[in-house]
């Protein structure tokens, strides 16, 4: 579900997978600069996340 929100609304998937940080701040502004940045980092960043909890 994070991985949609991503990718349609990707500061909220950002969001919801790490709350209020930087990696947040990041993604709004790269979704300022575009749509398609913004859609990529949050991907990325919610995929990175998940595999760190798998780790654990």
């Amino acid at each position: 579900m994070k991985l949609i929100l991503g990718i349609l609304l990707p500061p909220l998937g950002v969001f919801l997978t790490y709350g209020f940080s930087s990696t947040l701040l990041i993604n709004i502004a790269l979704t300022l600069l575009g749509w398609i940045p913004g859609s990529i980092h949050a991907v990325w960043a919610i995929t990175k996340h998940q595999e760190q909890e798998a780790n654990i």
